[in-house]
């Protein structure tokens, strides 16, 4: 189903898309490919929306700096000093996240109005073409994100890219979950398939090191309370796979919901979202980015996120949900 959303200030209108299936609903806005809900059951059968959003497009425009649900290019995290370098040239991006390019720079994917077209009955297909130069990245950019339920129910996102010039891409959806469906979400116990994470310095870039996180607060293979304090890349142990692995699972003690993420990618950002502004209060969800790693085109040792000519960038991330 598709219905007006809202209109942009400078007239472009913005719709909204409904996917639904196996008690799963889930609905995603043309501007900034953003998933704005996600309803599902908890286990006494009550359904709720599970990621933090706004009713009208006022509120996305206000609050962008969180990137509620918002599609994340061309490049995911933090760019140190908001520059690279590729094949010999060094690439000047907007500072956003002072230092850093944050993000995909001052309007970022996130800020942008895709082309939606459904893929059968339970997918759409969000296209855009990102031109040469755009927030400072070098090539033409055509891009597509495709987002699908499952027979079971489980939002599958597959992205896809091309490029005429060399280029850097990073993609990821940024979520916050609440499976409560409301308040502190500091309380969700997490599991990650992760035995190292990248730590950060003051500006919160990676320092290069991939560090052991054997009996630290960075340690949720066993599974553990997300609390609050986390704003992190974890190196997780399957690596960069031609198809999704099962890496998280995320569970609310008290609604029985259960969220797992399947991905394509060798990292995951755990943010525990200590800074929301109202009507949000801090750690009200929790955002688990797959993508890979922070500051990759200054850290030659970690994944590489170059793109050539010729070449086709592929990933995928399924969130699936469930109850115990």
């Amino acid at each position: 189903m598709n219905e007006l959303f809202g209109t942009l200030p400078d007239g472009t209108p913005v719709h909204r898309w409904t996917l639904e299936r196996a008690g799963v609903r889930v609905r995603v806005l043309s501007y900034g490919g953003i998933v704005q809900s996600v309803e599902v059951p908890d286990r006494d059968g009550r359904v709720h929306n599970v990621v933090l959003g706004f009713a009208d497009l006022d509120g996305y425009l206000t609050h962008t700096g969180p990137y509620f649900g918002a599609l994340i290019g061309r490049f995911a995290n933090r760019i140190a000093g908001g520059r690279f370098p590729l094949d010999g040239v060094t690439y000047a991006l907007a500072p956003n996240g002072a230092p850093n390019s944050l993000h995909g720079g001052e309007r970022g994917f996130d800020k942008r109005v895709w082309d939606v077209t459904p893929v059968g009955e339970h997918g759409l297909r969000l296209a855009r073409v990102s031109p040469h130069g755009e927030e400072g990245f070098p090539g033409r950019l055509d891009v597509s994100a495709t987002y699908a339920l499952d027979a079971d129910g489980a939002l599958r996102i597959a992205y896809e890219a091309t490029t005429d010039a060399p280029t850097v891409v990073n993609f990821t959806n940024h979520s916050y979950f609440n499976l409560a469906g409301s308040g502190n979400a500091g309380g969700h116990e997490l599991r990650l398939a992760a035995s190292r994470y990248t730590p950060v310095d003051a500006d919160l870039i990676p320092t290069g090191a991939l560090e052991d996180v054997t009996g630290g607060r960075f340690d949720f293979r066993e599974g553990r309370k997300t609390g609050s304090g986390y704003d992190h890349n974890f190196v997780l142990d399957k690596g960069v796979t031609d198809a999704p692995v099962e890496v998280a699972e995320l569970y609310d003690p008290s609604s029985g919901r259960v969220l797992t993420v399947s991905t394509t990618e060798p990292g995951l950002q755990l943010y525990t979202a200590d800074h929301l502004p109202e009507p949000f209060a801090p750690c009200d969800g929790v955002a688990l980015e797959t993508q890979h790693f922070p500051d990759s085109p200054n850290q030659p040792d970690f994944p590489s996120t170059v793109l050539r000519p010729g070449a086709v960038f592929r990933s995928e991330t399924v969130y699936a949900f469930g109850t115990r």
